[in-house]
């Protein structure tokens, strides 16, 4: 079992489980973090800490897209463990539906 980020952290992006993760597995897309699952100890630690719910283990089912996006976006994406500022419209932006289709962006971020 490894943990996923789903949909829900799409423009939200808050951060609060990057300071927690003991083992620095989360990497920063523009608008979006994903957890590489050959990195990920399965601790758990995280999903508690997203205010947007977007952390779930990826046992649960209808998951599997979200398995792929993470591995593939971990082996693109810069590491990164320091929390930063969640964009100004989070809040707005959670709860939104259908964002991977309206607003994934597959470019990186900034990371450490």
């Amino acid at each position: 079992m490894t943990y996923v980020v789903t949909e829900a952290c799409i423009r939200c992006k808050y951060m609060d489980c990057v300071e927690v993760c003991p083992v620095d597995c989360f990497y920063e897309g523009d608008n979006m973090l994903v957890i590489h699952p050959d990195e990920c100890i399965d601790c758990g630690v995280c999903e508690p800490e997203c205010p947007a719910e977007a952390i779930k283990p990826d046992t649960e089912p209808g998951l599997e897209q979200w398995l792929e996006v993470n591995a593939e976006y971990a082996s693109k994406w810069p590491n990164i463990t320091v929390k930063r500022e969640a964009p100004a419209d989070a809040d707005d932006m959670q709860g939104v539906p259908d964002k991977f289709e309206k607003f994934f962006s597959p470019e990186p971020g900034e990371g450490d």
